[in-house]
């Protein structure tokens, strides 16, 4: 049993991602689940990028669904950039589609963190940005399986081809197997990255209206196929209580 998580850029602009492309993605989601997906969902909407999160049960669909995910995203893509830096060969990889794969234990339900970046002009640091979420969330208690897309070399996505380090605008998926814990582990993870210089914690949606040089993030929770931005819930609760 697999997580699988696409992060990508297929807007048509540097800013945002339009209501009219959220919509048609998600009238297409059905067809990852047509491919062997328990569920898929557009989890994050960071600035100009969007991720796309499956279950899979039969880890033997796991080509299938990444073709399904990729072939979703090219029907409805206004921007091109991402997926033609997607190469049929380790020669041809260039800047491309984020991409996590974690294993699921199949006595738990499939819940999840997933945080997701985007950048105006700050790709110099994201990906540190990114290893601090990764590092602030191992370790703890409820985490079963974690992973960075952020890559030095050259990364494989089985079913759809590869992608070089230039692939910006990292994703970082926490499996999670305490309900619990989610509170715990994803401040952790916001802790971590707030601390980071011009790195902001956004509404998942949010239009990356930053000075350049500056990184966005969203938190959304993934619990039971539902939907959760955790970005309101911890500026509710991180308010500082009057005297």
């Amino acid at each position: 049993m697999k997580m699988i998580s696409f992060g990508i850029d297929i807007s048509d602009n540097d800013i945002s991602c339009s209501e009219e492309l959220i919509i048609a993605l998600e009238d297409d989601l059905y067809k990852i689940e047509d491919a062997g997906a328990q569920f898929a969902r557009i989890t994050n909407i960071t600035g100009d990028d969007l991720v796309i999160t499956a279950v899979i049960d039969d880890d033997d669909k796991l080509k299938e669904v990444n073709q399904a995910i990729f072939d979703v995203l090219k029907n409805n893509a206004l921007g091109f950039e991402d997926l033609n830096g997607v190469g049929k060969t380790e020669q041809e990889a260039g800047e491309g589609i984020s991409y996590v794969e974690l294993n699921l234990n199949k006595k738990f339900y499939p819940d999840a963190i997933i945080v997701a970046f985007d950048t105006y002009c700050g790709e110099a640091f994201v990906d540190d940005v990114a290893k601090q979420a990764y590092n602030a969330a191992k370790g703890i208690d409820g985490v079963a399986d974690i992973g960075v897309s952020s890559v030095k070399g050259i990364k494989h996505i089985p079913g759809v081809g590869y992608v070089s380090s230039k692939t910006d605008d990292p994703i970082v998926v926490v499996a999670v197997e305490d309900i619990h814990q989610v509170g715990v582990i994803a401040g952790a993870i916001i802790g971590a990255v707030l601390g980071y210089r011009n790195t902001y914690l956004v509404k998942r949606g949010t239009p990356t209206n930053v000075i350049p040089g500056s990184v966005i993030f969203t938190v959304s929770a993934i619990l039971n196929s539902n939907v959760m931005d955790l970005a309101e819930p911890f500026s509710y609760i991180m308010r500082l209580l009057k005297k």
